[in-house]
């Protein structure tokens, strides 16, 4: 990295002097070639090559190749001292080379310099989590503990981020985070983002980005900020890739492949993967009724899951130009899911009789299919960094289930029950974006564009109960129902960048026009919202030097609610319990400040922040019971819904370390600790018209934290260990206690270090289950629920055309990359 300051203030000092000589009549000539791997032949992007004048020592000059390996600089004719270097390999000079017109170098071989390739994998351990202005980026492929996983476990992994026991993603201890792939909304992330990232490979992931302060190029969805997942799509001439396949227990086996094979004027890429999975769990539910004659319940639930998908993204990347690409893609992903719940509950009068006992089955099959379409246009113009790139989406997807449920009592003379609920859903959804990016000047960059977003989704639910006195299925119409949800969304956008000494700073606008018709089939009732919104974007960063720099980003973000949250027709997943839709939700708004600082040592790296969020009208999710409603047992239901509350204040402080004591041990750890205050109250009015206020006011105070340790061991063993803990949390209704799981991997590389296998326990204490009480002004609550037991996998991974040295090496290379696009303001 210091070699490539020198080369760029080298460069900067010399072009006076070129200006000067200009003037004086001298014409420049050009010097071209390309550097290879010796070993491999295979080209070096990223290479520098630097001219020393002979007889004037401050005339120096030089460049960096390109993808193909190769260069052309323009010099001023004389001799020369000609040096081409990349990291981990030694150097070539070429002395006093007389250059008098053009001249072609042609190939130039560079030799791997072993004795500083440990070097380089300990810089490159060190670079996991990288800043820029506004996002971190997480490097995944130095994570064992998520091979042979998922995309869920690898964002588990994720600095900042945390996943609860049901799979739903958290950023700083919110879960209205927004998901995308590539920086763009996709079929990969499915219906149900929660089962998809389940079934998606971790192999399948290059890197992570937490955009906690997004700025005005991003969607403004997502109050607590953004997750962008990159694919792998390799950058190596020729065939090369890797294949993984892994086995576990409880049943958990899968493959996956990363093929890439580039040309000069291609580069076809395919990542395909298909994994079936089972995913025992359990969940306990004891509730006491305050006004019921089944006064305490007690709810044992087993669930038998069954998980097996296929997924592909084929994709052909052509360049038309040295300044023009194009890319065509297409994703598949197609995934049939059986489970089994088997609910067992018993019934107890108020001096704790058992009153009744009966046993809930609920057989449930899904199939879901996604399909995808994706085309860029990516135009480079003459300026470096002057750039427009389009891209146009179509995405359909299904997802459907049909379950059947049968109700067996032992002990009541109270007939046996069943059902047959069926829910299909079928989503559209068209993307359209472009974008413009102008340098201004050496250090200042102006970038405008565009995105549409319009997508339908179509969810027709039905029930179909036993009529005993017939023995046929009847349609429950008081469940049944059709809803066509229709979101349209155009924005509109501009920012401005630029670096002042030490200071950067990007400055932004979004104007997103908001249309959403709701249309209620079942009981044709149509409701629309239209409305325009205004999401300011503010991003600072001031470096005191290499090491050491803060930021500041301010923005204002949205929250829609999803069909789901609108749906007035209750959820049949239990039958006391439900969860039911309010049509009159409104999007919630969000004001976040964020005060960023960064510290590197020679063998210690520290990063913090501090964050404060103000959210109105923000949704709360509201337990009900109502007492005039009963099931067919004379039990209570409890009715979950989404409103929307007065204010939301959070308050927050977090940190990343990252320290390396010796060569051989690295350690990173992640904390983060946030306060949050909610004022409102709600009323609430059930059919016969009585009314029911609660005071929803609450303050609370949570926190978690991941420590991950990496130790090399001899024979080329790495092993890892991962630690983390979730405080405890509540709200003006529930309380939930803290959650700690350990996770230990294990890996060793084989076949001349083109294979390795690794071992991973995820959750060794079986202690990943959320536990949580419930108090409302009829019942109290408690109950525990674990989604998925110890899990253990074996990995394999063989990589052809691509050893892991050539992976350290493009790591490295990243890094360089990585470097130069810092000077970028606002890329994604």
């Amino acid at each position: 990295m210091k070699k490539i300051l020198m080369l760029i203030v080298a460069v900067l000092a010399a072009s006076n002097l070129s200006l000067a000589q200009q003037r004086q009549g001298f014409k420049k000539v050009k010097i071209s070639g390309t550097v290879l791997d010796k070993d491999t032949n295979q080209p070096l992007e990223y290479a520098t090559v630097s001219l020393q004048h002979t007889q004037r020592a401050n005339l120096l000059t030089g460049g960096i190749t390109d993808e193909q390996g190769a260069f052309e600089i323009e010099i001023f004719p004389g001799t020369y001292n000609i040096k081409v270097e990349y990291i981990s390999f030694k150097s070539v000079e070429i002395k006093d080379k007389q250059i008098r017109g053009n001249m072609d170098l042609g190939p130039i071989s560079l030799q791997l310099d072993v004795a500083a390739l440990d070097e380089v994998e300990v810089v490159a351990e060190r670079t996991q989590v990288e800043i820029r202005l506004d996002k971190k980026i997480y490097n995944v492929g130095k994570d064992l503990t998520v091979k042979g996983g998922t995309i869920s476990d690898v964002l588990d992994n994720v600095p900042s981020v945390s996943v609860d026991v049901e799979g739903n993603v958290s950023l700083r201890g919110n879960d209205n985070v927004r998901i995308l792939i590539n920086g763009k909304p996709s079929g990969l992330v499915g219906l149900s983002s929660t089962d998809a990232l389940r079934q998606l490979p971790a192999d399948a992931i290059e890197k992570v980005e937490v955009i906690t302060s997004p700025s005005a190029r991003y969607d403004a969805e997502g109050t607590v900020g953004i997750l962008n997942i990159i694919l792998k799509r390799g950058k190596a001439q020729g065939l090369n890739g890797s294949v993984s396949v892994n086995t576990g227990v409880p049943d958990n086996h899968g493959a996956s492949v990363n093929l890439n094979y580039r040309s000069k004027n291609f580069n076809l890429f395919n990542t395909s993967g298909y994994n079936y999975r089972e995913v025992p769990g359990n969940a306990e539910n004891n509730s006491e009724n305050f006004f019921s004659d089944n006064r305490f319940i007690e709810e044992d639930r087993n669930f038998d899951r069954i998980r097996k998908g296929f997924n592909t993204n084929l994709g052909l990347e052509y360049f038309l130009s040295d300044k023009i690409t194009i890319i065509n893609s297409v994703f598949y992903r197609n995934s049939n899911n059986s489970s089994t719940t088997d609910n067992n509950t018993l019934r107890f009068d108020p001096n704790r009789a058992l009153t009744s006992r009966s046993l809930r089955i609920d057989n449930e099959d899904e199939e879901d299919k996604t399909f995808q379409y994706s085309f860029n246009y990516s135009q480079n113009f003459k300026k470096d960094g002057h750039t427009l790139t389009v891209d146009f989406q179509v995405e359909n997807s299904q997802e459907d289930e049909f379950s059947i449920i049968t109700e067996e009592e032992f002990i009541a003379a109270t007939p046996d029950e069943l059902e047959n609920v069926q829910t299909l859903e079928d989503q559209s959804r068209i993307l359209l974006q472009a974008d413009y990016v102008l340098p201004i000047g050496e250090n200042a960059q102006f970038e405008a564009g565009y995105r549409g977003n319009f997508r339908e989704l179509d969810t027709d639910f039905s029930v179909d109960t036993l009529n005993i006195n017939t023995g046929v299925l009847d349609r429950d119409t008081n469940l049944s129902n059709r809803l066509i949800y229709d979101e349209d969304v155009n924005a509109f956008y501009s920012q401005f960048g630029s670096k002042v000494g030490k200071l950067s700073f990007l400055l932004g606008l979004r104007t997103e026009v908001t249309n959403v018709v709701v249309n209620q089939v079942t009981t044709n009732d149509v409701s629309t919202q239209n409305y325009t919104s205004l999401f300011p974007t503010v991003n600072l960063g001031y470096e005191f030097n290499q090491t050491e720099s803060i930021t500041f980003g301010y923005n204002r973000r949205i929250r829609r609610p999803r069909s789901r949250f609108i749906n007035p027709f209750p959820s049949r997943s239990s039958e006391a319990n439900l969860f039911q839709g309010n049509p009159d939700i409104q999007p919630a708004f969000t004001n976040g400040f964020d005060l960023g600082y960064l510290k590197r040592w020679k063998k210690f790296t520290f990063n913090g922040s501090i964050f404060y969020q103000r959210s109105t009208d923000v949704f709360q999710f509201i337990t009900f019971t109502d007492p005039d409603q009963r099931t067919d047992n004379g039990d209570l239901i409890n009715i979950r819904f989404p409103t929307n509350l007065s204010t939301n204040d959070r308050y927050g402080v977090e940190f990343t370390l990252s320290y390396s004591p010796y060569k051989w041990w690295r350690l990173n750890g992640n904390f983060n600790l946030f306060y949050s205050v909610t004022d409102g109250d709600f009323t609430f009015v059930n059919d016969d018209g009585d009314e029911f206020f609660q005071n929803f006011d609450n303050s609370n105070v949570s926190w978690f934290a991941r420590l991950n340790s990496t130790i090399n061991l001899p024979a080329k063993i790495d092993w890892q260990t991962r630690l983390f803990y979730r405080g405890p949390n509540e709200n003006a209704q529930t309380k939930t206690q803290g959650l700690f799981s350990l996770n230990l991997a294990f890996s060793k590389d084989v076949l001349k270090d083109k294979g390795s296998i690794s071992l991973n326990i995820s959750d060794v204490f079986n202690s990943s289950r959320r536990r949580s009480e419930t108090l409302t002004d009829f019942n109290f609550i408690d109950s525990e629920f674990q989604f998925r037991q110890t899990t253990a996998r074996l990995a394999f991974t063989y990589r052809f055309n691509q050893s892991k040295r050539d992976s350290q090496r493009r790591n490295r290379r990243g890094q360089q990359q990585d470097f130069e696009e810092g000077e970028e303001f606002g890329r994604p």
